[in-house]
């Protein structure tokens, strides 16, 4: 698509002068977030993904797919965003890559959490999902629920750098010990399948995409969802912004809303896997409750 270079070079010039100022001030390098102003000038926006399936990700051809992006696209479309580059990194590097000014905004997904809303900012929901474990073909541990960690000395979970199934699996007093940290959910079947670790805890839609992959791994049957503070644990995904991009995430929260009123936005969810409860789910909860929710 076409960009508008006039816009894009006196974007990059704002940056490179608040750059300098930080410098000078702070000793630092400090890049300012990008306003929606300036995003619609330039005509780009640089949009990141975890290539987690099915929420973000980008296929061999290079083209971004999942739940995140492909609403992601409706929503540049309407603000009348022409360009979309797609970033890729691991997901413990999405916070901090909004932090540095490498990305505008994020399409993964991403679960919103009290610690996370003081960090960055969210969108109002656009996915909500539950959670799952992946065991080794057959389940000879006979894994089935997240606590079974915590009342099994004898048995190890994988979770992902940065994802918030640490927290769950602290509040069930799963010890740190018991507990091997991931880089990238395509790290999971191998760690699974070779006993480095005897289950992968993750969201419902992830274990099952896993599971398809190899016949070596099946997602846990029977699961039992965490019950986390008296209430079985449920995410709410959203796009995600530095702070200080404030009207970028208030344009595309108007156009969120818009959209998902529409089938074409339930359609979406449904193609990639997302249950009708999940689709039903996703406007349970407001981002403003979520983050202000007790964190675990």
């Amino acid at each position: 698509m076409k960009t508008n270079n006039l816009g894009e070079n006196a974007l990059t010039i704002k940056r490179l002068a608040t750059l300098a100022a930080g410098s000078v001030l702070l000793g630092t390098t400090a890049l300012s977030a990008a306003t929606l102003e300036e995003i619609q000038d330039s005509g780009t926006i640089r949009i990141a993904v975890a290539n987690e399936i099915p929420y973000g990700f980008v296929d061999p051809m290079g083209n971004a797919q999942g739940a995140g992006p492909d609403v992601a696209k409706h929503i540049m479309e309407e603000l009348g965003v022409e360009n979309i580059e797609w970033v890729t990194t691991d997901f413990s590097s999405l916070i901090p890559g909004l932090q540095a000014d490498r990305f505008d905004m994020v399409a993964a997904e991403m679960a919103v959490l009290p610690q996370r809303c003081e960090s960055v900012l969210f969108s109002e929901p656009n996915t909500s999902y539950g959670e799952g474990l992946l065991v080794a073909a057959g389940n000879p541990k006979d894994i089935h629920a997240f606590s079974d960690f915590a009342e099994n000395d004898d048995l190890t979970v994988a979770i992902m750098a940065g994802a918030d199934q640490l927290e769950m699996l602290q509040e069930l007093g799963v010890p740190e010990d018991r507990m091997v940290t991931l880089a990238a959910n395509s790290d999971a079947i191998s760690n699974v399948s070779t006993g480095r670790a005897d289950a992968y805890a993750a969201t419902s839609l992830t274990v099952a995409s896993l599971a398809d992959k190899s016949d070596q791994v099946e997602g846990a049957a029977e699961f039992t969802d965490p019950v986390i503070g008296g209430e079985p644990v449920r995410s709410w995904g959203a796009f995600t912004f530095a702070e200080g991009s404030e009207s970028l995430r208030d344009a595309v929260n108007e156009e969120l809303t818009a959209f998902k009123e529409t089938e074409e936005w339930a359609e979406i969810l449904t193609s990639y896997g997302f249950s009708d409860a999940d689709v039903q789910g996703s406007g349970t909860r407001a981002t403003e409750d979520l983050c202000a929710a007790e964190a675990m």
